[in-house]
């Protein structure tokens, strides 16, 4: 197994069994913190841990251009993606419903793909379709039909977090953990203003499992899996580096039920197995060519720089 596989794993490890376990977090989260307020002391955090340590170790700083492009980024994801989704859970949709609606984004990230000229494989195509099938399923599960705010929103950040992924793979950014580290700082300072202009306040002391879902959100959630997402983000295409979204939900849906004590309709259990099909084909692309994978990949990635 060369370097990059076996870091591409590893990333794919991280993104798809932490974050599918931050929906969780968030609802405990949610008992101390409002939810705009939560996202940005976590990713504020993150990012002062991150951007020093970087520093440290020789890493330059981000240019000007870098900044504002990151900052671009990192509100569309941060800010749209994942404020948005806290919302909905506010508004009482259960983390792994959440977190199964917004396994539809690897379709939108596929959509703008293709604008930008890097359509899916066919093989592809059949599983991102699949992937949406089982969100459709999942529209009629009860949490959602309960709070249509909260349906538009988990419709609406997949959408956001999608277009941040694809646009920013074609921005000038720094390197990935730097690029990290400054979507961090930016994305959760607007989260911190917007949650002040929305009046949002911490009117008591949070109880501990918030405290606690906060560090979890903040280390785990945060530095290494967002971490871990931005290098997907340069080093494999579109649809591999968002299929997590279709694997976050079985861990969301499994710790929601046997620790957060939610309850999934028929429709949730209906639509899992539909997107896991999904994802199976998304992983498994057609292949276009015959060379090895790790030269498509770097191909591309050039085509992605040289444009």
């Amino acid at each position: 197994m060369t370097r990059q596989r076996f870091l591409v794993l590893a990333a794919l490890g991280a993104v798809y069994v932490i974050w599918g376990s931050t929906y969780l977090a968030l609802r405990f989260g949610l008992e101390g913190f409002p939810p705009f307020i939560l996202n940005g002391i976590r990713f504020v955090v993150a990012g002062a841990i991150m951007y020093p340590v970087l520093r440290a170790r020789g890493l330059p700083r981000p240019t000007r251009r870098q900044w504002g492009n990151a900052a671009l980024v990192g509100v569309l994801l941060l800010v749209g993606g994942v404020g948005l989704v806290t919302v909905a859970e506010d508004q009482g949709v259960g983390s792994g419903v959440a977190a199964t609606a917004v396994a539809v984004m690897p379709l939108w990230a596929a959509l703008f793909s293709g604008i930008f000229g890097l359509w899916p494989a066919n093989r592809e195509w059949l599983g991102l379709g699949l992937g949406f099938l089982g969100v459709v399923l999942l529209a009629q599960e009860g949490d959602l039909q309960a709070s249509p705010l909260g349906l538009v929103l988990v419709l609406v950040a997949p959408m956001l977090w999608a277009l941040g992924s694809v646009w920013g793979s074609r921005l000038d950014l720094p390197s990935p953990l730097m690029t990290a580290a400054a979507q961090l700082l930016v994305g959760g300072g607007v989260l911190m203003v917007a949650g002040l202009l929305r009046g949002e306040r911490i009117d008591a002391v949070p109880p501990a499992e918030a405290w606690l879902a906060l560090a979890y959100l903040t280390v785990m959630g945060s530095i290494v899996a967002f971490a871990a997402y931005v290098y997907l983000l340069e080093a494999v295409r579109p649809a591999l580096a968002t299929s997590y979204a279709y694997v976050n939900p079985v861990v969301a849906v499994a710790l929601g039920v046997t620790l957060g004590a939610e309850t999934v309709t028929g429709a949730a259990w209906l639509a899992l197995p539909i997107i896991l099909a999904g994802v199976a084909l998304v992983v498994t692309p057609q292949r276009r060519t015959r060379e090895p994978e790790h030269v498509v990949i770097a191909t591309r990635v050039a085509a992605d720089e040289a444009a």
